[in-house]
């Protein structure tokens, strides 16, 4: 399984915010936007942060993909 942050990163560009202020607001690390970056998984503690600053829901930041190994 993946991690998917293609809607956080819409998120960000509709209410025209870029990383670095999200990483501002919600208090959290730029190794935490790198790893989301690479679709890599971060701390639920992390995702709270985020979802707070944002005022949404984590549904509306992530998505978990099924990946099928061959």
């Amino acid at each position: 399984m993946a991690v998917n942050y293609d809607k956080l990163w819409k998120l960000l560009i509709d209410k025209k915010m870029n990383r670095t202020a999200l990483k501002e607001a919600a208090g959290i690390s730029f190794n935490v936007l790198a790893k989301m970056g690479k679709g890599e998984a971060v701390s639920m503690e992390s995702m709270f942060k985020i979802c707070k600053a944002l005022d949404c829901d984590i549904s509306d930041v992530m998505e978990i993909e099924k990946r099928i190994e061959k």
